[in-house]
């Protein structure tokens, strides 16, 4: 699975996959108003911008961005969106404080000696950088991101921690050439590309950036239960054969 190169592509009739420095976010057209699943780095502005021209709005339209969790790099936008143009955010709780100072996590090994020893992943970790990576600013939530909340609208919130606490997948119930399709969006839980090592194909993310790897590995079993048959990760290209068969790759290759 080759990641995506830079831009904005649809992967639904609803959804549009935007893509910066291997970094996703997705913008989905719901009936109730767009939402912004994840705000990826920085560098994403301008292609988030035309992803929400292609469907006919303005960024004031959003009626939320919901975060799968709450790095740095999936943060990126949520200030310029939340006091530029009103738009809520929203996260578990238990990410909350992470939300507020995102690159305060929780990881279990060191950062450093992994471009040492994965020295393929070091030309796609530069181009995070180069997308200000190391420039993301925190924000106050709006909103708990939790399975019980009716700002949640048409999404389902699956409850996945592991590469943070409080990580959520989440469900929704897209449609491409008028037949529903069943869409997970993995964020971290499950990739298809890690940035940490460069690797490709169905994974959970390195050490140097999980919380606890065995949490995010018990998670992965919510994740299959979905049953969902089209898989949009935080990194890395979509996987169309199933949340099943994704889960059983992740467990047979590990966690670096």
């Amino acid at each position: 699975m080759v990641p995506p190169r830079d831009g904005v592509r649809l992967v639904t009739d609803d959804i549009a996959m935007i893509t910066r420095a291997n970094v996703n976010c997705y913008l989905v057209d719901a009936a109730d108003g767009p939402v912004l699943v994840d705000a990826g780095l920085p560098g994403s502005w301008s292609l988030v911008r035309k992803a929400v021209t292609r469907f006919e709005h303005r960024p004031g339209d959003l009626t939320a961005v919901l975060l799968t969790h709450a790095h740095f790099d999936h943060v990126g936008l949520c200030r310029t969106l939340q006091r530029e143009h009103g738009v809520p955010v929203l996260v578990h709780d238990a990410d909350a404080p992470l939300l507020r100072r995102p690159y305060r996590y929780a990881h279990e090994s060191v950062r450093l000696k992994y471009p040492l020893r994965y020295p393929a992943s070091l030309p796609g970790l530069a181009r995070m950088v180069g997308a200000g990576a190391l420039g993301v600013r925190g924000v106050d939530a709006d909103g708990d991101l939790s399975g019980s909340s009716g700002a949640l609208g048409r999404f389902t919130s699956v409850f996945s921690p592991g590469h943070t606490f409080g990580h959520c997948a989440l469900r929704y119930s897209s449609s491409q050439g008028g037949a529903p399709v069943d869409v997970l969006f993995t964020g971290d839980a499950l990739v298809t590309y890690d940035p940490y090592t460069g690797k490709r194909g169905p994974r959970t993310v390195a050490r140097a950036a999980t919380a606890d790897a065995d949490l995010g590995f018990r998670s992965l079993d919510d994740l299959a239960r979905t049953r969902a048959a089209l898989l949009l990760p935080g990194h890395g290209a979509p996987d169309v054969r199933g949340a099943a068969r994704a889960v059983s790759e992740a467990r047979r290759v590990g966690v670096d």
